[in-house]
């Protein structure tokens, strides 16, 4: 499995529902976020690098098409990688598909490398740029 895409799996349960008896829409920001740590599990040197130099990475902007509705019991893939990084922010791709094939739901979520001490977004440059540019996907290796 490539590290440059996390697959997190996950099965819906009755908590994740609304009223209407589907996932709530809040509640694929938090499958998503499972994403994303995993995706970052698979890299702790990377983050363990940026902690120690004062830096995180900040979400800015996060855009979500709901697809599909996801029910109770049914398993999930969430799909997570880096699509693009530019020169203060970078883009990570999110695809949640039930088992059967069908796509729930696709995010777009931008994130900033935020300098902690002067508490403002800084340039992605050096070893952090150079491994974020070795893990970029293009969005159709998530179809597969």
């Amino acid at each position: 499995m490539s590290t440059s895409l996390s697959r997190v799996q996950l099965r819906v349960r009755g908590y994740h529902l609304d009223g209407y008896g589907h996932v709530n829409n809040a509640r694929y920001l938090e499958f998503m976020e499972e994403g994303r740590w995993d995706y970052f599990d698979q890299h702790p040197a990377m983050i363990k690098e940026l902690h120690q130099a004062g830096r995180a990475f900040v979400v800015v902007n996060l855009n979500i098409d709901y697809l599909a509705a996801a029910r109770h019991g049914d398993d999930l893939e969430i799909l997570t990688g880096i699509v693009d990084v530019g020169e203060r922010s970078g883009l990570c791709h999110h695809r949640i598909v039930r088992k059967d094939g069908t796509l729930i739901a696709q995010a777009d979520l931008t994130f900033v490398l935020l300098d902690m001490r002067a508490n403002k977004a800084a340039a992605i440059e050096g070893e952090v740029r150079e491994t974020l540019n070795a893990l970029t996907l293009p969005k159709e290796a998530f179809a597969g």
